[in-house]
């Protein structure tokens, strides 16, 4: 195998790797981490992209279960010469619900059986399901014997992730009326899929003024600037910080302000913030809901709500604004999923898309009308929601839209067992789990780590800028600034210390700034991190002191 070429770090190659994503900075991280491993005792810890490293095991065991049923479903109705071969047939609804029961009954006890069993309860006696009809999805999603019908997403895997939202991103006291949901292959998906359906429907048009709330996961800042969308973009950056110089990393009330110009469009949140990993203030989410409902009604507001779990308590601006907001979330992070790429997109039946399509001049309906008429014979009624799922298969494969069924399977027990886990025991260990190692990282520093509730802490934000002033003056931060670039030290982690961690300036936070996630690594690995980013600083310092020498 060929020989990668050897990384040379000089000032010049940082300058033009600071212009690149982080998430492509990684790869050469990575290469140089690992080079540093081979030559020293060190072993190549990466904290720099958030891929947890537990799982969800209940809701796992539980789908693994239901595919044995699922199978002796199938099973029931095949010929012996074929069972030999490896061929069956589909599930069938008469009974299934009885025989479901009967499987629970001979499995009792085994993993996965009880919560199975609960979901079911719950469903049935809860809220009124059909037993029969809701078996046979289970049955047939698990399988994956069908395409998804209704393809925006399954009718019970829907009741269960809007009750699951409820909970998680609504605190239990969601508005009046329903959400409705889009299941889409994880978190980016869905990013594309909205980008591309605002646009498609005249929503947001080329040019048109956004304002992004920094700093934000890098592709928010990256898919405005391609060329099809070329939004006018304002970033409202989360600089406010305490009298005696810590960041909070919140947003001065103030600057929310430019969202009463009604010519800016649509804002988009991450909620809590990717990389600070801190949720809106109450404050800000106050002067939000004011200035939607007073200056721009029409406000577009898409919020990515995927590490919500991670703030007790916490509520969603589609809680709060529910008509103009559209929200993103993924199973991913909580639940220890990204290889199954789960997420939903929550619209409120009730809102401003669904209005404004049918407020647009007479030429653009009728191009939307056109676009659209291979679907249904009056276009005008489709929701924008429905419009999202039909533009993710460029319309004309609208047929075969939507999320896979086991993929959709696996959806609704996560939500069932976030559910009906009344004394939130996973959430309280993922939580204390991710406070842990943060706190372990942050000890191992040196550095102060201020207490607020509002932190999910699945990231961490540190801006070296401020521990160099902290600990060495202003005098110290010139220096660090005209001699180095803000990269550097995630290169020298790297190269030095065989870690891991990505540049604060690729998601528009403080150029000085690095991200560590806490999600990936053991506890343990933190001090060694921790320690890795104080020596760094602590060598500048000494390199400071000796020019001044000389």
């Amino acid at each position: 195998m060929e020989d990668k070429k050897k990384i040379v770090v000089t000032r010049e190659y940082e300058k033009k790797m600071s212009e690149i994503s982080p998430f492509e900075l990684k790869d050469i991280l990575i290469d140089l981490a690992d080079e540093s491993a081979r030559k020293s005792t060190h072993i190549m810890l990466n904290a720099g992209r958030g891929n947890p490293n537990w799982i969800a095991t209940t809701p796992r065991e539980a789908f693994f279960l239901l595919g044995q049923f699922g199978l002796e479903e199938c099973r029931r109705g095949t010929k012996l010469e074929d069972g030999m071969v490896g061929l069956a047939g589909v599930p069938q609804k008469p009974s299934i619900a009885y025989r479901f029961r009967e499987f629970l009954d001979k499995h009792e006890g085994t993993p996965g059986s009880k919560l199975l069993r609960d979901t079911y309860n719950y469903m049935v006696r809860e809220k009124g399901i059909d037993e029969n009809d809701l078996v046979h999805e289970w049955a047939e999603g698990v399988i994956g014997d069908q395409y998804p019908i209704p393809d925006r997403i399954l009718k019970y895997t829907e009741v269960l992730v809007r009750d699951y939202l409820d909970q998680a991103l609504c605190n239990n006291l969601p508005p009046e009326g329903k959400f409705d949901l889009f299941a889409t292959e994880g978190g980016t998906a869905a990013m594309c899929y909205i980008f591309d359906s605002l646009q498609q429907n005249f929503l947001l048009n080329k040019g048109d003024k956004i304002v992004l709330f920094a700093p934000v996961f890098t592709p928010y800042i990256e898919i405005p600037e391609q060329a099809r969308y070329l939004f006018d973009v304002t970033e409202i950056h989360a600089l406010k910080m305490t009298g005696d110089g810590y960041h909070t990393w919140q947003y001065q009330e103030k600057d929310l302000d430019i969202l009463k110009d009604k010519s800016v469009k649509a804002v988009f949140i991450v909620n809590p913030s990717n990389p600070p990993s801190y949720a809106l203030t109450h404050g800000l989410t106050e002067r939000l809901v004011d200035i939607v409902t007073n200056y721009n009604p029409d406000l577009m507001i898409i919020t990515d709500d995927v590490y919500a779990t991670y703030v007790p308590g916490f509520r969603s601006l589609m809680a709060e604004l529910p008509d103009n907001t559209l929200c993103v979330y993924s199973f991913s992070k909580y639940f220890g999923a990204t290889g199954w790429r789960l997420a939903v997109v929550s619209l409120h039946e009730k809102n401003i898309y669904d209005r404004m399509i049918t407020e647009l001049p007479d030429d653009k309906k009728a191009a939307l009308t056109k676009r659209y008429s291979s679907i249904m014979l009056d276009p005008s009624k489709m929701k924008f929601i429905d419009r999202m799922v039909a533009d993710s298969r460029q319309v004309a494969l609208n047929h075969t839209a939507g999320l896979s069924l086991p993929q959709q399977t696996q959806m609704a027990l996560f939500a069932s067992f976030s559910i009906l886990d009344t004394e939130n025991l996973y959430q309280s260990r993922m939580v204390e789990i991710i406070h842990e190692r943060l706190h372990t990282l942050w000890e191992s520093t040196g550095f102060t780590l201020l207490d607020d509730p509002l932190r999910a802490g699945y990231y961490s934000e540190i801006d070296m800028e401020v521990w160099a002033k902290k600990f060495y003056g202003d005098e110290f931060v010139e220096y660090l600034k005209a001699n180095y670039e803000p990269v550097d030290v995630v290169f020298r982690l790297a190269q030095e210390t065989a870690l891991v961690l990505l540049n604060g300036g690729g998601f528009d936070a403080p150029e000085w700034s690095i991200r560590a996630s806490l999600a990936n690594l053991k506890q343990g690995d933190y001090v060694r991190i921790g320690e890795g980013i104080a020596s760094i600083l602590h060598s500048y310092a000494d390199r400071w002191k000796e020019s001044k020498k000389q």
